[in-house]
C-alpha cells in the first residue's frame, strides 16, 4: 500500500486505476480507507496528489473515525502505548483464528471471513492489549520497586472499568489491561502511584509525600492520566 507523510502523519491510501475518467478523484471511507482513482500515473505522481488534497483527507480521516470511534475496520486508529495507529485488516481464508501483528507503524490484522465480526475483533484485540500489557508492564513494575524500594505480593492484570490500578489489602497490584494504550510516562506514573499503596493505603497527605519522592512531578501526570479515556 503506498503512502505519504504529511507532518507527523503517514496518510496510507489504496489505488483504483480506471481509464476513461477525466480527472483523478480521492474519497475516504471508514472501510476503504483513502481512495484514488482515475487514471494510471507514476508512484511520485500518486504522492503529489494526495500531499496536495493531505490537509483535507486527514479532516476526512478525523470525521469518519469520529463517527465510528468504538468500530475497528480498515482505516480505524486505534491508541497504543501513548498513539494512535492504523489499523488494515485481511481477509485470510485460509485462516482460522485472529492474528494482529504490529509493524511499529500500523496494526496487520488478518482473519477469516467467518470472524470478520465486531465482537471477534473486539476480543481479539483485548486479548492482544492482555498480552502485551504482561510482556510491556511487567519489567518496568520491578523496576520501579527496587528503585523506590517499596515491594509488593504479586501482580496481575485484569480489564477494570473505572480505574487504572488498585493495590489490595495484601499489596497484590492490579494494573488494567488498557494501561498499555497510555505513553510510558503515565504507565510508570501508574506503577509508581499503586506501589506507594503498599506504603499507605488511602491518598492522605502521607500518601502524596511519599510519591513525591519518587515522582516530583506527579501533579502533572496526575492531571494526565485523568483526562486519559478508560
Amino acid at each position: 500500500m503506498p503512502s505519504v507523510q504529511y507532518g507527523n502523519t503517514t496518510i496510507e491510501y489504496h489505488i483504483y486505476e480506471k481509464n476513461g475518467l477525466k480527472s483523478h478523484y480521492i474519497s475516504v471511507a471508514q472501510e476503504e480507507g483513502v481512495i484514488l482513482k482515475g487514471s494510471r500515473l507514476s508512484l511520485e505522481e500518486s504522492n503529489q496528489l494526495i500531499l496536495k488534497k493531505a490537509r483535507w483527507i486527514i479532516e476526512k480521516l478525523e470525521l469518519v473515525q469520529a463517527n465510528h470511534r468504538d468500530e475497528i475496520v480498515t482505516g480505524s486508529r486505534i491508541q497504543y502505548l501513548g498513539r494512535k495507529y492504523y489499523v488494515q485488516l485481511l481477509i485470510d481464508d485460509n485462516r482460522s483464528d485472529i492474528q494482529i501483528r504490529f509493524t511499529a507503524s500500523k496494526f496487520q490484522v488478518q482473519l477469516p471471513s467467518s470472524l470478520h465480526s465486531q465482537r471477534a475483533l473486539k476480543a481479539a484485540f483485548q486479548d492482544f492489549f492482555q498480552q502485551k500489557a504482561k510482556e510491556k508492564i511487567t519489567p518496568r513494575v520491578r523496576k520501579w520497586s527496587k528503585i523506590t524500594g517499596l515491594d509488593f505480593e504479586a501482580l496481575k492484570f485484569r480489564q477494570l472499568e473505572k480505574r487504572w490500578g488498585s493495590c489490595t489489602p495484601s499489596n497484590n497490584i492490579i494494573i488494567n489491561t488498557d494501561a498499555i494504550k497510555l505513553p510510558f510516562t503515565l504507565i510508570d506514573y501508574l506503577i509508581v502511584h499503586e506501589l506507594v499503596h503498599t506504603k499507605v493505603k488511602n491518598h492522605s497527605q502521607a500518601f502524596w509525600a511519599e510519591l513525591s519522592k519518587h515522582i516530583p512531578n506527579w501533579r502533572e501526570l496526575d492531571g494526565k492520566m485523568y483526562g486519559m479515556k478508560l
